[in-house]
């Protein structure tokens, strides 16, 4: 990634420094809430249900002489599915060529397995993220601090992402370890999420909050029309049984996604959303690929 770095073609002061910062972790380790909160806008969208984030994301933090460029990735798991095997080849690819790599822990869950086999992978001088220290208590930061004390990293930073306890920190000690150069970015850019694609992962972000069980797993958003204000967004999922839990009772649920989306992006929005079954998409290594996974 590093040798696709944007030139702005601006010169540069002695002292700027720029580069590209990984966010990793287990699912649900709070990677995406730290980030919106370090942006200071939603660039990710968050929810309590694994596998949120399918794709890097990358958000663009500009502060006196420094730009930082973060990347967002899906949560490394255990993979079932070709849907779990993208993933993680995602998540895997956005830790190499970067200038800091972030290991991002969840203070609230135990230190296993998963958490183990990603540490074994982590480049020297990585930095460990310990998150949600708003609802920790003292004893499981320091359990996490603890068990990973052992890596070879540079850096230890306990932080909340809704907060923002610890992140003003952890971003001056980034940018210190950041290469002196130019801005990689324009100032005005924050991100390089198009605006489909925002759509989509905000039609789905609020399903995610309206479902449960297997359902989040199987869901896949998609604009296919685009001509504001007008939208249309299809809704893929699996079985022809999960089309009635996505519609809701006389369409309650999709009228519950199209009034949350346009409350984030603009009321004038006319979004129309359609469900769509696509017979196990997730395994089928064709359609995620298709879908951008």
């Amino acid at each position: 990634m590093v040798d696709e770095r944007p030139v702005t073609g601006s010169g540069a002061a002695d002292d700027e420094r720029s580069g590209f910062v990984t966010l990793i972790g287990r699912p649900n380790a709070g990677k995406s809430t730290l980030l919106n909160k370090i942006l200071g806008f939603k660039v990710s969208i968050v929810s309590d249900k694994p596998q949120t984030t399918r794709n890097q994301i990358r958000g663009v933090l500009n502060r006196d002489g420094a730009q930082l460029v973060f990347v967002d990735t899906p949560g490394i798991h255990k993979p079932r599915t070709a849907l779990g095997n993208s993933l993680n080849t995602t998540a895997n690819q956005a830790s190499a060529q970067v200038d800091v790599v972030c290991f991002v822990l969840d203070a609230t869950a135990r230190y296993g397995r998963g958490d183990a086999a990603i540490a074994e992978r982590l480049p020297t001088g990585s930095v460990i993220v310990v998150t949600k220290a708003d609802i920790a208590s003292r004893p499981q930061i320091a359990e996490q601090l603890a068990a990973t004390s052992h890596l070879d990293a540079a850096q230890w930073f306990p932080v909340s992402g809704r907060t923002g306890e610890g992140t003003d920190e952890l971003v001056a000690y980034l940018i210190d370890r950041m290469p002196a150069g130019p801005r990689l970015y324009p100032a005005e850019m924050l991100t390089d999420v198009g605006d489909e694609f925002w759509v989509a992962e905000l039609v789905r972000e609020k399903l995610l909050a309206l479902t449960r069980d297997e359902l989040p797993h199987s869901v896949a958003t998609r604009v296919t029309e685009w001509e504001w204000p007008r939208i249309r967004c299809e809704i893929l999922v699996e079985r022809e049984s999960q089309k009635p839990m996505v519609i809701g009772k006389g369409g309650e649920v999709l009228k519950k996604v199209g009034t949350a989306v346009r409350a984030e992006i603009g009321e004038e929005v006319y979004i129309e959303l359609f469900v769509k079954v696509e017979k196990n998409w997730q395994r089928r290594p064709e359609m995620v690929q298709r879908l951008g996974y």
